[in-house]
């Protein structure tokens, strides 16, 4: 079977992982975390969200966190903005803190959509289409986060008709590419690839990305099972930060440092320096007072120890 030879890989974590921590994490620590993500060799960060700090109040350092980073050549830097005003206090900045690219989301279940930002999934992408349109206008790419697309924690098992439903409809409003996200963690090999192939029917596999979440301790063979479809970008999270907080006590993110370890193993491409972006990951979990969430990072640093 051909595999994709190199992989892009999103780093999540400043945002996606940071996001549901209760512990004020200081905008310099966030700032020294995408340096060290980048300095790893990381070409994506998702680096934060503009949203009322009233509901996250660990993203309210936004604009300061962006006005900090020192930026890279060719690295993409991408925030979520989920209506309007978040889109505009995004570009309230000068035009050299924009971020590359904004993130919207929707979900293919229609009870996660009522339950998460209290609209369905038509009235979500409603809201959308005025953002997409504006950043579009603006030379800022756009990215389209599905989740839910396997499962979800009100609805159970999500049929693969609803997330190619959600891909046209972010499609027909101009988004550009697509996260195909188990935000759950419950999916499993051909159960990812039936959203996949659902997605396929509306966008390019260049134009989709895997999100898996390793609650059930599937993300690594979701991954290999989308790379099977020709898939080549993902998303993860360094020291895998970001809890599932439906799954009490469960992990989240699937860490970068082992979605990485697997890929060089295979002989894919990633252009990431593996030590140093588990020095990234010690970094983070030093700053929030515990180990980092990752297998190969764990024992690489034993080895290292000697």
């Amino acid at each position: 079977m051909k595999l994709p030879t190199k992989v892009k890989i999103v780093d999540v974590g400043p945002r996606d992982g940071l996001q549901n921590e209760k512990q004020p994490v200081s905008a310099e620590v966030k700032i020294g975390l995408v340096h060290r993500l980048q300095g790893a060799g990381l070409k994506e960060i998702e680096v934060t969200s503009f949203v009322s700090p009233k509901w996250v109040p660990q993203m309210a350092d936004n604009a300061e966190v962006m006005h900090g980073i020192q930026r890279k050549a060719g690295v993409r830097y991408s925030v979520l903005t989920p209506n309007m005003k978040g889109f505009e206090a995004a570009i309230a900045a000068p035009r050299e803190e924009w971020p590359d690219e904004i993130v919207v989301f929707g979900a293919a279940s229609e009870a996660f959509s009522q339950k998460n930002i209290n609209c369905s999934i038509a009235e979500s992408i409603e809201r959308f289409a005025p953002v997409v349109a504006a950043a579009r206008e603006k030379g800022i790419d756009v990215r389209g986060a599905m989740s839910c697309t396997v499962g979800c924690p009100y609805e159970g098992e999500i049929a693969p008709e609803r997330v190619g439903m959600l891909a046209k409809l972010m499609k027909d409003i101009g988004v550009q590419r697509v996260d195909v996200a188990d935000t759950i963690g419950v999916g499993s090999p051909r159960k990812v690839q039936a959203a996949i192939e659902a997605t396929l029917a509306h966008f390019g596999v260049d134009h989709i990305s895997g999100h898996f979440h390793d609650t059930y301790g599937q993300a690594l063979v979701n991954t290999l099972a989308s790379l099977e479809l020709g898939v080549w970008n993902f998303q993860s999270s360094s020291a895998g930060l970001g809890g599932c907080p439906y799954a009490k006590g469960a992990t989240g993110n699937v860490a970068t440092e082992d979605v990485v370890y697997m890929l060089h193993g295979m002989g894919i491409e990633t252009g990431i320096d593996l030590d140093k972006l588990i020095d990234a990951g010690v970094y983070i979990s030093e700053a929030l007072g515990r180990e980092p969430n990752s297998r190969a990072s764990k024992a690489i640093r034993t080895k290292r120890a000697g």
